[in-house]
């Protein structure tokens, strides 16, 4: 089976001219002579690339997703195709519809819904969405698995290991790369997103993270009507985010939003550390009535990203010493992180990075070639033998896609000083007095229920029958509550500071 995929995705690319698009940008080399068996195709690069990527299935319809939004790298013509893989994948039937709905609910359809619609109104590579109305009358989306898709996946993700393994083998810097780390990631996250209930808490996760933003509204799940192979959530009413005419016809402000989505990101990653990891424009709406209206929607909640304490500080430590040109700082995160040896020059690698980074800044983003910056980043890390990090493999997708967003949105969109202040106020909440009552506050129920038991305990260790050394333990013991006597107290002498402190400023 896994040789049938490799032979169809040969014969797909020789079929739509891929090759002749490579060919088109080696003239020279080891593949120029291919360039006399050349071809004639009636329709233009990006057209036949689409198709190509749809007759492949889902993994290259959603690596052309993410092309769609790197305007800077992407001929606009080519871009503009790509574009179309975000609504209009090929649906499948309305019978397998019904079927996949029927075996969820054991009942025909029309015995669940009061009413629902026979034409999907948006098909995706993994699932396809109808608009229907509860037995209540509430009106939902419910989205359907494709048929038949969980086979392609796993073929598709066994060739994708195949070839790391062999660029592990083969290639010198493959070993540092870890490609097949980045394939198990990625195959971890394409498999969450077979199973809509998994998808279903995300939406439920997001939302409640959410609940009271100005700036996000996310869509309410339907838990009686869900299953594996079935999502049902409140129906959601918007324009897509890249009808930038539409919206400022509806007298949406396009500045605002692009600083919006940058905040609706950070805010997720660094407050939560749970993101939307897959928000290309099909999956980002804008809401144009109501109390919602300006505010982002997010729909597909299939690929969700997630960060420990751990990667949270060292980003935020990274982020706030990159916007304060702190280049040492930079360097020195890495290699206390592990990324890049322990035997790396502090100096070599500053200054590398600074060469990277400084051109960039009090530039606007319509000036920037990210393309050119992540080349050289590139090249810094071939240099000083830095190493992919695989869990970190999503949030940098998902910054491409912020990215392209805001590029759309509002070329001249500062970035940098957008996401600042942000930052410096969670790293001072994160390191901060306020921190520290925080952690207090978490840990109390722990010692509430530790502190309780501490006679039962000392009285057994000091009767223990083996305990010949009772005096010495004595002593010990004695010393030991001493110093935790004067820890608590200086804890408490704090703690009351603090609460001193913001009482303060709290009447003032």
């Amino acid at each position: 089976m896994r040789l049938f995929r490799l032979v169809k995705i040969i014969s797909v690319s020789l079929k739509y001219g891929l090759d002749q698009m490579i060919l088109s940008n080696e003239p020279t080399g080891r593949l120029a002579w291919l360039s006399r068996y050349r071809r004639r195709f009636d329709e233009p690069a990006g057209a036949r690339l689409r198709q190509a990527l749809e007759s492949l299935g889902p993994i290259f319809v959603k690596f052309g997703q993410m092309l769609s939004t790197r305007r800077d790298l992407l001929p606009p013509a080519i871009a503009e195709e790509l574009a179309r893989l975000q609504d209009r994948v090929p649906p499948f039937s309305t019978e397998e519809a019904l079927a996949q709905l029927h075996a969820a609910y054991g009942k025909p359809v029309d015995e669940v819904f009061a009413r629902f619609d026979r034409e999907p109104v948006a098909s995706a590579s993994i699932a396809q969405v109808h608009f229907a109305q509860l037995p209540d009358g509430t009106e939902v989306a419910v989205k359907i698995l494709r048929p038949g898709i969980a086979p392609v996946i796993t073929h598709d993700l066994a060739l994708l290991d195949a070839a790391a393994t062999v660029l592990e083998k083969v290639w010198p810097e493959g070993r540092r790369l870890k490609p097949r780390e980045v394939v198990a990631e990625f195959s971890k996250y394409l498999r969450d997103e077979l199973d809509l209930m998994r998808e279903a808490a995300n939406c439920s996760q997001l939302r409640r993270n959410f609940k009271d933003s100005e700036l996000l509204v996310v869509p309410e799940v339907h838990w009686d009507w869900c299953t594996t192979n079935v999502m049902v959530m409140e129906r959601m009413k918007g324009i897509p985010i890249s009808q930038l005419d539409n919206l400022r016809a509806n007298g949406i402000d396009l500045k605002a939003l692009s600083r919006a989505g940058v905040e609706i990101f950070f805010t997720q990653v660094f407050r939560d550390g749970f993101f939307h990891a897959d928000m290309h424009p099909g999956n980002i709406f804008v809401a144009t009535e109501g109390p919602a209206r300006g505010r982002y929607i997010a729909l597909d909640f299939g690929i969700i990203g997630t960060l420990n304490d751990s990667d949270k500080k060292y980003l935020a430590t990274n982020f706030l010493a990159f916007f304060q040109r702190d280049y040492r700082r930079v360097a020195l995160a890495h290699i206390e992180a592990g990324w890049v040896p322990a035997h790396t020059r502090v100096d070599e690698f500053e200054g590398a990075i600074r060469a990277v980074c400084e051109p960039i800044f009090d530039r606007p983003l319509k000036d920037i070639s990210f393309g050119k910056t992540l080349l050289r980043l590139f090249q810094t890390a071939r240099r000083f033998e830095m190493e992919v990090q695989p869990q970190l493999v999503l949030l940098q997708k998902t910054l491409l896609n912020i990215e392209g967003l805001g590029r759309q949105l509002d070329p001249d969109l500062d970035l940098w000083k957008t996401a600042k202040p942000f930052l410096e106020r969670w790293m001072n909440d994160q390191i901060g007095w306020r921190a520290l009552i925080g952690q207090l506050k978490n840990e109390a129920p722990d010692w509430a229920g530790t502190l309780p038991q501490l006679p039962r305990l000392i009285h057994q260790h000091l009767t223990a029958p083996h305990n010949d050394a009772l005096p010495a333990q004595v002593a010990r013991l004695a010393d030991e509550t001493r110093r935790q006597n004067r820890w608590i107290a200086a804890m408490a002498g704090l703690l009351a500071v603090l609460i001193g402190l913001e009482a303060w400023h709290w009447l003032h």
